[in-house]
């Protein structure tokens, strides 16, 4: 039998080299991005300092800048954005291009209504897996999709900095894999919805991220049980806010398995549709501009909606369960647990109360996601 030497113990996985470059982009640190003899260092344009700016410019020359599709349909002319591909786009500065550039194609605050920035000098040369999994990981840590990348021509470039290294093709494959989630700890918690409860929590192996599964009563494994996928919503779930009808669904679901004595509800920590919080905010801000959602994640440079429910199919086989009748109004989460192994036996509506501020956001998930409202 295979035995894993010490080496190969104690050094950090794929997984977790993917979680350190996240973690490190998002303190404004760079990363080391290795695919075969290219190699980049890549920093975020939302968090890197001017310091840190100078500094990579005068070692490593002008980065090129990678912002998502999305995000250069919004600011481009309609004519320039027409001709831009549905890969992440590649972007050449000008010459002695400062901070301030590269913050001005990157974060909305900096949009002038009416304006579309440009010329702007698109490159089309050579794959795109490095610029691909730069905003993967910008994404991860839940900042501005938007990425500067510097070329290392030579091993002088890196010989004094202690760098996350991530090889691209290794990174790219582990992304598109199962989540794997790790059963850390389980409870009794009564709830008000019933009090014969119990919630366990969940661990993604790059330890940053946890999920919830509360099983009310106790459910049969050899039936489809009643299930909601809920996504975290600390405005709507714990403020109350009026803007969404998260808090609502959560609560609605709850009581109807505590009328039943009887379900699954799994809790996934992806705020926001997954861009998280600070970037929900950024979009209720273009909301009240005039953006509806989709248009708003979109000028934000993110996809409409960018959860990765394959978490809740995980969760779900994990806890014994192959069977659901699934509390939602969304057709992307049926779509997902189809697809990963969940049989689906009745797809419930879970409708709850318009209201003046939730109004338009809700027709929009009707129009533009396909949700059965």
């Amino acid at each position: 039998m295979y035995q894993m030497n010490a080496a190969n113990c104690l050094a950090p996985t794929t997984h977790e080299h993917i979680a350190r470059a996240a973690g490190d982009l998002r303190m404004g640190l760079p990363c080391l991005l290795r695919h075969d003899a290219e190699r980049y260092v890549a920093t975020a344009v939302e968090t890197l300092n001017a310091d840190r700016f100078a500094a990579l410019i005068s070692r490593f020359g002008t980065p090129e800048l990678v912002i998502t599709p999305e995000r250069a349909w919004s600011i481009m002319s309609s004519a320039a954005a027409s001709d831009v591909a549905i890969s992440p786009v590649r972007i050449r500065p000008p010459e002695n291009a400062g901070l301030d550039w590269y913050a001005r194609l990157a974060d909305t605050q900096f949009d002038k209504p009416g304006a579309p920035v440009g010329p702007l000098h698109l490159l089309r040369v050579g794959d795109t897996y490095v610029q691909r999994l730069g905003l993967h990981l910008v994404k991860k840590a839940e900042l501005l999709p938007a990425v500067m990348l510097f070329s290392v021509t030579t091993d002088d470039m890196l010989s004094d900095l202690a760098l996350t290294s991530l090889d691209v093709a290794a990174a790219l494959e582990q992304v598109a894999k199962e989540p794997v989630l790790v059963p850390v700890a389980a409870a009794a918690l009564p709830l008000e919805a019933y009090d014969t409860s119990n919630l366990q929590v969940f661990r993604d192996p790059d330890g940053r991220t946890e999920h919830y599964a509360i099983e009310i009563g106790n459910p049969d494994r050899s039936k489809p049980v009643l299930s909601r996928l809920h996504s975290a919503c600390f405005t709507g779930d714990v403020l109350g806010s009026l803007k969404c009808d998260c808090g609502p669904q959560l609560q609605a679901a709850l009581a109807r398995m505590g009328q039943e004595g009887s379900g699954v509800l799994l809790y996934l920590n992806q705020e926001g549709r997954g861009i998280g919080l600070a970037n929900k905010m950024r979009v209720y801000d273009l909301q009240s501009q005039g953006f509806d959602t989709v248009e708003a994640n979109h000028r934000l440079g993110f996809e409409d909606d960018e959860r990765d429910f394959r978490i809740g199919a995980t969760m779900l086989r994990t806890l014994g369960f192959d069977a659901v009748r699934l509390l939602t109004n969304n057709p992307a989460k049926v779509e997902t647990f189809r697809s990963h192994g969940i049989t689906i036996t009745e797809q419930l509506p879970l409708r709850v109360a318009r209201n003046v501020h939730n109004d338009n956001y809700l027709t929009v998930k009707a129009l533009k996601s396909g949700h059965l409202l």
